[in-house]
């Protein structure tokens, strides 16, 4: 898949959701209600910084994405682990 192909592939998603099933990303829908906006914009700010090539390109960038804001959610005086993502790899 080139990299116009991928463009088109995201560009025609309706919903994060739909991303996120696309990349195989496991989500919490609470999550999801609580936090698209933010979660949209981000992921759409890697798709502008990175330009990426391929499906595991913008896989990582919604990973990444999706990480920041759980971790982001995280108590800072503790040092609590990140369990909201289903895919996380920093656990």
């Amino acid at each position: 898949m080139s990299q116009t192909d991928i463009q088109k592939t995201i560009a025609s998603f309706t919903s994060i959701e739909q991303a996120l099933d696309y990349f195989e990303i496991g989500y919490d829908t609470k999550f999801i209600d609580e936090y698209r906006i933010e979660l949209v914009k981000r992921f759409n700010g890697y798709l502008i910084l990175e330009k990426p090539t391929d499906w595991f390109a913008c896989r990582r960038l919604l990973k990444n994405a999706y990480c920041k804001i759980q971790r982001g959610r995280l108590d800072k005086t503790t040092r609590s682990a990140c369990r909201g993502c289903t895919t996380c790899q920093r656990r």
